[in-house]
């Protein structure tokens, strides 16, 4: 592990101070204690720690989903916590992909109408290429006319993957994305998510508790109580584990 935890490249994400504190008085609970970090653009970090350490919450806020009590949250150029909540909720839209442990496939849709949704709701038109691309790269290309419950767990999940990526994305955020998958599924969608960064340019933060997951990426960032407690490069499963067990989880 290594006390640096600002990457020298140019970041797709950069939080300065950032606390968190839910509740007053008595009752407050700091769940994010003057964090600072950035994620790199065109790279895989993955954030890990003990239950209870803020992950999810660094994550929340640094997506625009929640809030921080104080400090910076910078997508590129743009200020987070200044912006208003219909400002914020374009940005969302337009700049920031989410992957989540659940689907969120609409049942009654076919795949590729799953795919396509967020952008003919927003009103845009997705490049044809991109999406031929995305498709085949996620061998989705025999899948696209079935609906959910005519797919795996891990066709769904990529699904979701595409839907994420279709509109170009600064960064895609995704929380614990295989947490409902076997391990082959998982497997899967975690080396697709690898290849996007690698062949596509991707920008991914995720959030896990899988040291075999968190292998995946370039960077594990690592919390502990709320506060920072290092960062792992190159990780590999043996070396996310170690240092788990030294922050007690």
């Amino acid at each position: 592990m290594t006390a640096n935890l600002t990457v020298a490249t140019r970041a797709a994400v950069s939080i300065n101070e950032l606390t968190k504190v839910y509740g007053s008085g008595d009752t407050a609970v700091t769940a994010l204690d003057r964090v600072s970090v950035d994620f790199a653009r065109g790279h895989f970090t993955a954030i890990m720690g003990p239950s209870g350490s803020g992950k999810s919450t660094l994550m929340h806020c640094a997506a625009g989903l929640d809030t921080a009590s104080r400090g910076s949250i910078r997508l590129g150029d743009e200020e987070l916590t200044r912006l208003r909540d219909s400002a914020l909720t374009r940005l969302r839209r337009d700049r920031i992909g989410f992957i989540f442990q659940a689907f969120n496939l609409l049942p009654t849709l076919t795949a590729a109408e799953n795919i396509r949704l967020p952008m003919e709701l927003a009103g845009r038109r997705p490049d044809p290429a991109w999406h031929d691309q995305i498709v085949g790269v996620l061998g989705l290309a025999d899948r696209l006319a079935h609906r959910p419950a005519q797919l795996s767990g891990g066709q769904q999940q990529r699904v979701a993957c595409a839907r994420a990526l279709l509109a170009r994305p600064e960064v895609i955020f995704a929380d614990e994305p295989t947490g409902n998958l076997d391990s082959h599924s998982s497997a899967e969608v975690l080396g697709f998510l690898r290849r996007s960064v690698r062949d596509l340019g991707q920008t991914i933060v995720m959030v896990t508790h899988d040291p075999v997951a968190a292998s995946y990426a370039d960077r594990v960032v690592l919390l502990s109580d709320g506060r920072l407690a290092g960062e792992l490069t190159e990780p590999t499963t043996d070396t996310v584990l170690d240092a788990l067990r030294r922050l007690g989880a």
